[in-house]
């Protein structure tokens, strides 16, 4: 006898959030209600009880906290898992003592409230859904291996069909543009454009017009009018790089374009509606910038709905192998193998410039090597005496593998196809032996993405 999936109510007067948690709560196999206001969703409860609240507190009419009061009176025992965009311990202790069961700050973890929801709801013990990203297109450039990774990309799947902003960071060459253009791809506008404006490159006399446009005569210089990028990406999605950048006095404009989604040209007192989704990127860290006043926290919070991390390529080794074999193909115009000595030189090095140094390393391996085997003297000097440095770890505890060992055996098994047996003969050890230090690689991976 089939079982009804739970059922959650969504509460939240922001329709694309709405979208987002709704698409989430989908991907976990739950079924979804939403309301726009602590009135709507207390009728809603009184036609139908649902398994699970999710309730923002910040709320039209009643808020979150008098919704949950209203709540409390008629069901002690429905679970309520208060969201706010503000981080506040002492919202969080009123909430405790009003009968939420949990309390989630924007930006939301994804994973977080996954396990929220699944720890209320039972539903762990029912075995784990498909991946959200399973069966997508993926573009040429997206090469990954590695579980955070995965991770990662289960979550564009989960935003990407939402309008919410997303803030994109990560260190510099971990491929923030890449994400981006993901994101778009699994969109419903996907058909629109996709317009790149780094804020970090325009001058700072011109990026008010630049990202707002102008009208003929605006200021000296101004020989014709100019839609301005938000303008230029209606219809489709609008990356702002190095949003980090953007002058604080551009800043206030840039939150009321967010709240109100219409743009005024410089020169213009006439407002143009647009239909712009924000997809913003940065290196720095913007909490840091709030405290300090280089940012503003409101305009923070609005661009900050969702955060995708990119994880830096030296804390995803499983994906050093695969993505420099995709550039040696790119570069050479056709497959090109890398010897075991060489292969050990990028699994130890430490890829300090990400994924962008790795690219510029096979590129260079690539216009040097005259056959179809890369060695290590096609490298840069700097990674091809990496697995020789006596900074490598060489050592390790008991249980767990040595990072030469580990590059090591990684490197072997890329050169057999993947066939343990083979490899497990290179290395001079049982394929049984092989098998465990494999697993122990693994859990080493499990152990770091924690």
């Amino acid at each position: 006898m089939a079982v009804n999936p739970p059922t959650i109510l969504i509460v939240d007067d922001d329709a694309s959030q709405r979208q987002l948690l709704g698409g989430f709560v989908d991907s976990l196999g739950c079924q979804t209600v939403q309301a726009d206001s602590g009135e709507q969703a207390l009728n809603e409860l009184s036609k139908h009880r649902p398994d699970m609240v999710l309730l923002d507190v910040r709320l039209p009419g009643i808020d979150g906290l008098q919704t949950l009061a209203e709540i409390r009176k008629g069901d002690a025992d429905l679970p309520v898992l208060l969201i706010t965009a503000y981080a506040d311990p002492r919202q969080a202790l009123i909430a405790g003592r009003a009968g939420a069961e949990d309390y989630l700050s924007k930006p939301i973890d994804l994973e977080e409230l996954r396990v929220a929801i699944t720890d209320h709801l039972d539903l762990a013990k029912e075995g784990s859904q498909d991946s959200p990203a399973a069966g997508k297109i993926l573009p040429p450039g997206m090469v990954w291996k590695s579980p955070s990774m995965r991770r990662l990309l289960d979550t564009i799947a989960v935003v990407a069909p939402s309008d919410v902003p997303v803030l994109i960071t990560g260190e510099s060459g971990t491929g923030k543009e890449v994400v981006a253009s993901l994101i778009h791809a699994w969109s419903p506008r996907a058909e629109g454009p996709l317009i790149a404006a780094n804020c970090a490159s325009l001058p700072e006399t011109l990026i008010e017009s630049e990202l707002f446009g102008h009208t003929k005569g605006a200021f000296t210089g101004a020989a014709e009018s100019r839609q301005g990028f938000f303008r230029a990406a209606d219809g489709g999605s609008l990356l702002l790089d190095e949003i980090g950048e953007l002058p604080l006095t551009l800043q206030p404009k840039l939150l009321r374009i967010l709240e109100t989604g219409e743009v005024s040209p410089v020169g213009s007192d006439r407002m143009v509606r647009i239909d712009t989704r924000l997809i913003a990127a940065t290196n720095r860290n913007l909490e840091e910038e709030v405290a300090t006043g280089g940012f503003r926290e409101d305009l923070f919070y609005r661009i900050n709905v969702i955060e995708l991390a990119i994880p830096p390529l030296r804390d995803r080794p499983d994906d050093v192998l695969p993505l420099a074999r995709h550039f040696a193909t790119e570069f050479a115009g056709r497959p090109v193998r890398m010897s075991p000595q060489a292969m050990n030189c990028l699994l130890v090095n430490s890829w300090s410039g990400n994924v962008r140094e790795l690219r510029n390393a096979i590129q260079r391996a690539c216009l040097l090597c005259r056959g179809d085997v890369i060695l290590p003297e096609h490298l840069p000097a700097k990674i091809a005496r990496a697995a020789a440095s006596p900074d490598q770890d060489t050592s390790s505890p008991p249980g767990r593998l040595s990072q030469m060992e580990r590059a090591a055996i990684l490197a072997t098994l890329e050169e057999c196809n993947g066939n343990r047996t083979q490899a497990a003969k290179k290395l001079g050890i049982s394929r049984r032996a092989l098998i465990y230090k494999l697993q122990a690689i693994e859990a080493q991976n499990q152990h770091q993405d924690r």
